[in-house]
């Protein structure tokens, strides 16, 4: 089983920018379709970013489309958010997941591991 430890939240202005890291370990994070979710105050728990096996098949939802970028560098075992543009309704605690499908699913309980979570806040 693959664990996951994200990093790299933090307070930002509306605008900003911030990259967020998923470090992997126990397995190499190139088996798994990857993903971030991001759970807001009072909101589910939200699809964000998946990347497929290869690196190289991407999905994204909706509201972060153009100014988010998932990315993967397979050396250090790890998953990486880009996030551009950012608004306060970005605001939320963001997690990296992991699954062994070949599908990148945009449903939480499809994925088997999950980091612990990293939060991001943009004031206005």
């Amino acid at each position: 089983q693959v664990q996951l430890v994200e990093s790299g939240g933090g307070l930002v202005q509306a605008g900003g920018s911030l990259r967020l890291s998923c470090a992997a370990s126990g397995r190499t994070s190139s088996n798994y379709v990857m993903a971030w979710f991001r759970q807001g105050p009072g909101k589910e728990r939200e699809f964000v970013a998946g990347l497929g096996r290869g690196g190289v098949i991407t999905k994204y939802a909706d509201s972060v489309k153009g100014r988010f970028t998932i990315s993967r560098d397979n050396a250090e075992n790890t998953v990486y958010l880009e996030m551009n543009s950012l608004k306060p309704d970005d605001t939320a605690v963001y997690y990296c997941a992991a699954t062994e499908s070949v599908v990148i699913f945009t449903t939480a309980r499809l994925y088997n591991a999950w980091g612990r979570g990293t939060q991001v806040t943009v004031s206005s």
